[in-house]
């Protein structure tokens, strides 16, 4: 039994379906109500650190989505992205032997360089309810119940995958993961078509992430912080850097702000068995991805199958 319907649950749940296991889903809310469903959604490990397994994690994401790209899946395409720099040319990052043809490339003052790439996007309001139909036609059963406690599916399911994201707070003790607010506009796309970021903008961190039918501009990351109304003086910030970085954007028209809640975790996502948490059940974790939920989901759903096939040979012998 999986628990959550977010990316990472989804993810997870099609991933043991199609290894042959017998899976439900319970989320506590339909697609549009989860944190993925505001996701920027293109890859990029931010915020995760260069270990081995992270980078695996993202190695394996990257490459199921420009698969998924090539072979037309809604909601998934390769976009051309400029990592803009306003120190010295920082070296080539850990995560850049995943993505073919990264390279660097002369920038405009007041940048000092920039990195080039192209990266999968995921247009999470499209794709998440692809994957929940896969879900569904590979025979994944779906309900919408909000749980007090994971112990509640014991007479469900052997396995229980919790990948809840910020309830791991409450469903499981953890009291390391916390929320990471974050707020973007979404506007209207005046023909824009390469995704920019400047991470060391003076006024913050600031994003152009160009979609089919419209732009996400962002963003902000405040750890701690709860509250998902948009904040008018946040807004008005964004604009302002998001149309001196991107001029075009002017031609623009703003459709929707949104705040959400990342589930930041201090050790980085927590992907692992835990045979203590539920009497007689093993329950395997995934969460605590924090912005890079997209970046690393197919990656931790190999990790979590892998883990459950794990468990299921040692039952057997």
């Amino acid at each position: 039994m999986v628990v959550g319907g977010g990316i990472v649950g989804m993810t997870c749940a099609v991933e043991l379906r199609r290894r042959g296991a017998r899976v439900g889903v319970v989320t506590a809310d339909e697609p549009a109500r989860t944190t993925s469903w505001l996701a920027a959604a293109v890859w990029y490990p931010v915020g995760i650190g260069g270990s081995e397994r992270a980078l695996t994690f993202a190695q394996d994401s990257f490459d199921v989505f420009a698969e998924q790209a090539e072979r037309g899946v809604p909601g998934v395409r390769m976009i051309g992205t400029r990592m803009l720099h306003r120190r010295p040319l920082p070296a080539d990052p850990w995560w850049s032997t995943a993505v073919p043809g990264f390279a660097t490339e002369d920038a405009d003052d007041p940048f000092t360089g920039a990195w080039r790439f192209s990266v999968p996007m995921v247009e999470v309001p499209t794709y998440l309810p692809w994957l929940h139909a896969q879900a569904v036609e590979l025979g994944v059963e779906v309900r919408t119940k909000k749980l007090a406690s994971l112990a509640e599916l014991t007479d469900h399911a052997r396995v229980v995958v919790n990948a809840t994201g910020l309830a791991s707070r409450t469903l499981c003790g953890d009291t390391t993961v916390q929320p990471v607010r974050g707020q973007v506009i979404r506007a209207s796309n005046p023909g824009l078509a390469v995704s920019v970021r400047d991470e060391h903008n003076p006024g913050g961190h600031t994003y152009v992430h160009p979609r089919r039918n419209d732009v996400i501009i962002g963003g902000t990351f405040e750890p701690g912080k709860i509250d998902t109304a948009p904040d008018p003086d946040t807004a008005e910030a964004l604009w302002s850097r998001a149309t001196e970085l991107v001029p075009e954007l002017r031609r623009a028209r703003v459709l929707e702000h949104h705040a959400g809640l990342r589930p930041a975790r201090e050790d980085g996502p927590r992907v692992e068995l835990d045979r203590h948490l539920i009497p007689g059940r093993t329950v395997v974790h995934n969460y605590g991805h924090g912005g890079a939920g997209i970046t690393l989901s197919w990656g931790s759903a190999r990790e979590t199958a892998d883990l459950i096939a794990q468990v299921s040979s040692c039952a057997t012998v």
